[in-house]
Order: C-alpha cells, then sequence, then structure tokens
C-alpha cells in the first residue's frame, strides 16, 4: 500500500481538531454576545487616536458618543491641529456631547511621534493625562461603528484578574461589493475565526480595554514608546506575564470598507510585516496554518484527479479524502458567517454578498492569505497613515517620516 495512502488517513484525522475549533468559537461567541453587562462599571477612560477622515467618520464617532455607561470620559487626539479630523471632532462634540452618558470629552493635540508610531504616540500622550480615578483604560479606532453597550461588555472581562486585557475585533463590512473589498472582508473573516476562549487570542487595538494598574505592572509605559504597534506588544506583554487576553464577542465590530487591490496589497502586508516583527510566534502559526490548509486541500485534490486518471485501485479513497477536507472547510466558512449574520445583525444586509463570496470561494481566499502572509517573509519598512517606518525589533522603530 503505498505511503500516501496513511497520509490520506492522517489528514482526515487532523480535520477533527479543526472542525471542533472552529464550532468551539462559534458556541463561544453566540453564547457570549447576548448576555447584559451590568454589575461592573469602573470609572474608565475612553481613548481614539484619530488621523484624517474615516469611512462613515460621524456614524462611528456618533457610536461612540452612544455609549451605555455611567462612568466614562471619551478623549479624542490627533498628532495635529490641521488634520481634518480636529475640526470635524469639533464640530461633532459640540452636537453629540450634551446629550452623552460621558463625563468628560477632549480632543487633543499630541505633535509628532519621535520613536514609535504615530498612533502609539498619540496613545501615550492621552495616557500621561488621566486623572489619577480611572481605573480601566479602553481605546477605539475611528473606524469603528460600535453599539450602545459595547464599552460595558469591553470592560467587564477585566473584574477577573486571571484576563489581563480584554479585545473585540473587526469585521470588514464592505461599502463597495468590487473584487479587493470582497477579498478583505474574506481573508479578515478567517481571522476573526480563530479568536474565542482559546490561548491564540491576540489583542485588537481597534476595540481593546487594560487596567490601569495592570498597564503599569507590565510596563507598557516604557514599551510603547519604542513599539510601532499597540496592540500586539500589549498582547505579548500579557501573554509573558500568564495573564490572558480575553475575546469579547460583544466588541465585533462592524468597519466599513472600500479597497482597490493595490491599497488591499499594501494594508496586507503592513499587517503581516508588522506581525512578524511585534509577534513572531503569531506570525509563524499563521504561516504554518494557512500553508496546511492550502496543502491539505489543493494536494489531495490533485492526488485524487491523479488517481482516477491512473486507474489506481485507492481512487476513491483519495477522492473521499478530498471531499471531507472541501467539507469541513466549507463548514468552518458557513460557521463563521452565520457567527457574523448574529453578531452584526444591524449591518447583514451590506454584509450579505461578502458572505456569499466567502462561502463560495473560500478556496481561493486561502490562496491569496498564503500568499499575503509570504510577502511579509521580507522586509522592515512599512507605510502606515501615510508615515514611513522602519522596524528593528518588536521594541525598536525608526520613524522615517512622510
Amino acid at each position: 500500500m503505498d505511503w500516501y495512502y496513511y497520509i490520506g488517513w492522517a489528514v482526515i484525522i487532523s480535520q477533527i481538531p479543526f472542525l471542533v475549533f472552529a464550532i468551539h468559537n462559534y458556541r463561544f461567541a453566540i453564547a457570549k454576545y447576548r448576555k447584559k453587562r451590568e454589575h461592573y462599571t469602573p470609572r474608565t477612560a475612553l481613548i481614539v487616536p484619530c488621523k484624517d477622515l474615516d469611512q462613515d467618520f460621524d456614524k462611528n464617532i456618533a457610536s461612540l458618543f452612544g455609549q451605555d455607561y455611567d462612568d466614562y470620559i471619551l478623549w479624542f487626539v490627533v498628532a495635529e491641529k490641521e488634520d481634518p479630523a480636529y475640526h470635524r471632532l469639533c464640530e461633532l462634540k459640540e452636537k453629540l456631547a450634551p446629550t452623552s452618558k460621558t463625563k468628560d470629552v477632549r480632543i487633543f493635540i499630541s505633535g509628532q511621534g519621535q520613536s514609535c508610531s504615530q498612533k502609539v504616540h498619540n496613545l501615550l500622550y492621552c495616557y500621561e493625562r488621566i486623572p489619577s480615578d480611572i481605573e480601566v483604560l479602553a481605546f477605539a479606532d475611528s473606524d469603528i461603528c460600535v453599539r450602545s453597550d459595547w464599552l460595558r461588555h469591553l470592560v467587564h472581562p477585566l473584574r477577573l484578574d486571571k484576563n489581563g486585557a480584554s479585545s473585540g475585533y473587526r469585521w470588514f463590512v464592505p461599502k463597495k461589493n468590487n473584487s479587493a473589498t470582497l477579498v478583505v472582508s474574506a481573508i479578515n473573516a478567517r481571522v476573526a475565526q480563530l479568536l474565542g476562549n482559546t490561548p491564540f487570542n491576540q489583542s485588537w487595538g481597534g476595540s481593546m480595554a487594560i487596567k490601569v494598574r495592570t498597564f503599569r505592572e507590565l510596563k507598557l509605559d516604557e514599551i510603547w514608546p519604542k513599539t510601532l504597534s499597540d496592540d500586539l506588544s500589549l498582547g505579548c506583554a500579557v501573554k509573558s506575564a500568564r495573564k490572558k487576553v480575553e475575546f469579547v464577542p460583544g466588541c465585533l465590530v462592524a468597519s466599513y470598507e472600500d479597497t482597490t487591490w493595490p491599497e488591499l496589497f499594501e494594508f496586507a502586508r503592513r499587517q503581516f510585516i508588522i506581525t512578524r516583527i511585534s509577534a513572531p510566534r503569531t506570525w509563524w502559526f499563521g504561516l504554518l496554518t494557512m500553508l496546511y490548509s492550502v496543502l491539505s486541500l489543493w494536494v489531495t485534490a490533485a492526488l485524487a484527479i491523479y488517481a482516477a486518471k491512473t486507474s489506481d485501485p485507492n481512487a476513491s479513497f483519495y477522492a473521499a479524502v478530498a471531499i471531507i477536507v472541501f467539507s469541513r472547510q466549507f463548514v468552518s466558512t458557513l460557521l463563521r458567517q452565520r457567527m457574523a449574520s448574529k453578531l452584526l445583525r444591524e449591518h447583514w444586509a451590506k454584509m450579505k454578498i461578502a458572505a456569499v463570496a466567502d462561502v463560495l470561494l473560500f478556496w481561493i481566499w486561502s490562496l491569496l492569505l498564503l500568499m499575503f502572509i509570504l510577502s511579509s517573509v521580507f522586509g522592515r519598512t512599512i507605510r502606515w497613515r501615510g508615515i514611513r517606518y522602519k522596524l528593528l525589533g518588536p521594541t525598536e522603530t525608526i520613524v522615517l517620516g512622510q
């Protein structure tokens, strides 16, 4: 019996943990997102760095003003007064602050960062000015739209000391259903599906929170001034302290996107370069799992075709292996899209075409995602929000300028 017959059985057996993992994360998300979070509401500073006007900027900012949370301050920060976001934030503050539950709304101008990313510089600028009675730091990006109980859900896991940080994640909702936007939605969905009650969680800076005490214990106020990535550095510090990054399904947030192929390639390569330098274990995990996903599907399909053409006596078995692999990946795709349809119900009408594209073409998106990861193997220079950076290490960044 040929050696690849035994490999076929190994491939079949290996599909079981992948399927169990997907089902486990799906059930975790569905069980958690509906729960009411009313009994833990410490005084919180919600910090939102801004640069330029993101798509649906007004709607996104309004959702942050509209939090059903009795004790939070809302601080926005830009690098310079000339940023278009600054003037629009001033207008929105005038309009929305009187009806908001937030205790204090401020718009800071931080100046240019010198040894870290502009985003991290902005966050540190606000951190250094928080009142002494603030217990929790919460962070949001200006390109997300959140539900009214988002902050309650985000802060809730921090009541337990084992949770060093809490985090949501983004779900790209296409503004236009062009091919590049559908692709970025699909590959981002694959990453979102990895999050759950697992040790593989990473924090995401667009929707994350940490206690002030924990932030200082982990010495993030010393790490951040030298790093590019706020979230990966925070997640690594939390895990190094043997604490958990808790994924919060209720903080899966819609991020409306409209991109082109050049923009998609730049975005994906930048994300994976940052991950490779800042969190190499996470990068290797992503590379190896995608390699396995692609090879198990395409190689078994090729083997089944070859066996059929050569009248191999085991041809039906090899065909079964390929069908099982395809079916497992298909079920995983259905689960992540079903999860999104429940957690982001109000956005579902605009997500349907992207969901169909993911379900029908997941076998192609896997190849593209692997290509994007491989494109980040070499290079340390990126452009982010108009500024070029060179990443020398997880805590060493050179700002190259515009």
